[in-house]
This record gives structure tokens, sequence and C-alpha cells, in this order.
């Protein structure tokens, strides 16, 4: 799949990620309330909702068919599995929010954001981290919707990810909400 970054226009694109339970979409919900200008890409998936997940506003929950096909006709911008499902940005809206100079935010997972940094060199990559391997366990545990098979292969996962770290332009650790928060909005330019 090649994606060339010289057909998007002048947006900025942000790609940010980080393991599972480290506290991406706490730190995105606060990054999108102080800043409504940026346009949060919403992923598509073949898991199931979870509770309150809504189809087309959380995530797009799509069959394991309806997802091979969208990404045999090249309509992901980036695609992974991960925990025995598939996980993928449409590409359509991307360019379109991008195509009007909006900010975008990616909010996806590692090897999601390697496929991004072949496609869009300039984009800022973010790794977001946590501030102990023991906090990270403690989050997922937290949560309490998954079988233990399930969490452990979430925290083998997350070792694997947080190796990865270097690879990135910037790793802010979430440790304090709000300072991260500050820390995402100085890199990604945006004013406080």
């Amino acid at each position: 799949m090649q994606y060339m970054a010289s057909s998007i226009a002048e947006g900025k694109l942000t790609v940010i990620t980080g393991p599972s339970g480290v506290g991406k979409g706490s730190l995105v919900k606060q990054l999108l309330e102080l800043h409504p200008e940026i346009w949060l890409s919403i992923s598509a998936t073949t898991r199931s909702p979870r509770s309150g997940e809504i189809d087309g506003e959380h995530y797009f929950f799509l069959s394991h068919d309806h997802f091979a096909e969208l990404v045999e006709g090249d309509g992901c911008l980036e695609w992974a599995e991960f925990a025995g499902n598939q996980y993928g940005t449409p590409r359509k809206p991307v360019k379109q929010q991008l195509s009007l100079g909006r900010p975008v935010l990616l909010e996806i997972e590692l090897e999601g954001a390697r496929q991004v940094r072949r496609s869009f060199p300039e984009a800022v990559q973010i790794f977001l981290a946590p501030p102990s391997f023991e906090e990270l366990e403690r989050r997922i545990r937290g949560r309490a919707t998954e079988t233990e098979e399930a969490i452990q292969r979430r925290l083998v996962r997350a070792r694997e990810e947080l190796m990865a770290q270097q690879e990135f332009d910037a790793v802010v650790i979430n440790d304090d909400l709000q300072a991260a928060v500050i820390e995402l909005e100085s890199l990604m330019g945006l004013c406080a």
C-alpha cells in the first residue's frame, strides 16, 4: 500500500500512540475540549463495541469482510491487527480535513503509526508513555473489562511498544494529566 504525502494539502497531521492503558483517550479528550479546531480521526475496527461506544462516533465497527474490502481497495491510511482484531484509519476523511488546512490528530496503535510515518514523513509523531510499567498494569486491570488472558496479551504488547519510544519525534510521560496536555499543545504548535 503506497500513499504519497504530496497528495495532501497544507493541513498538519499529528500522530499519538502508546500502549493500551496509558491514557491516550483521556489526553485526547482534554486536548479536543481545549482546541475544537482539531479534527480527531475516527478509526474503523472489527472488534465489538464496549459499553457506551457508538458506531461512527467512537469507531466505525465493521465486519471482518467489510474491513478486508476497505484495505484491499486502498481505503485505509494505515491498519494493523491487535489482540485478534483489525484497526485502521479510513483514508478519505483524513484527506478531506487536511485539504481544508485543518489540524488532524490520529490516535492509533504502534504499527499504524509506523505506516503513517512512511506515508507522511512530515507528520509529528508523539509516543505517550506511562510513568512506570506497574502503573500501566494497574490502569489496564482497573478497567475491569477484559479477561485475564486479554490483559496478559495487552501487557506483553505494551512491553514491546515501550521499547519503540526512540522511534518517535517526542515522548510524553502521562503521569500528570494537565502537564501532559500542556506538553502535547506545545508539540502540536497550539496556543494554550
